[in-house]
């Protein structure tokens, strides 16, 4: 499930990067490099996993599936929080710079006005 839940945020993520002007200009790319190294990551484990239970891979317990895709979830969740913090740390489009000058000139105006009127 880890491999499916990665891999198909990965497909996602690479198709919108792909159409989407927008989410270049959002480095959407850093998003699908993450999904993509978490897809090979998965990948070797379940080549490993395979090698060592052979047939017995094919058919896992539930308990192991549903932890499985709690994993793969946490991954795919985990990975948007990177994205996020790097968006706010690095702003592409100015858009968390602007609004903070936007208060402080906001801020400095109400100041002038409150001395004005004393």
């Amino acid at each position: 499930m880890t491999l499916l839940i990665s891999t198909l945020a990965a497909i996602i993520s690479t198709v919108v990067w792909y159409v989407n002007p927008k989410a270049r200009q959002l480095k959407c790319g850093i998003l699908l490099w993450l999904y993509w190294g978490a897809s090979l990551m998965w990948l070797g484990d379940a080549i490993f996993e395979y090698a060592e239970l052979k047939s017995a891979y094919f058919t896992p317990a539930a308990a192991d599936m549903l932890n499985d895709t709690f994993l793969g979830l946490s991954v795919v969740i985990l990975a948007l929080i990177i994205w996020v913090v790097y968006m706010l740390i690095t702003d592409p489009l100015g858009t968390l710079k602007s609004e903070l000058f936007f208060k402080q000139e906001k801020n400095e105006v109400n100041k002038k006005n409150l001395k004005e009127t004393h």
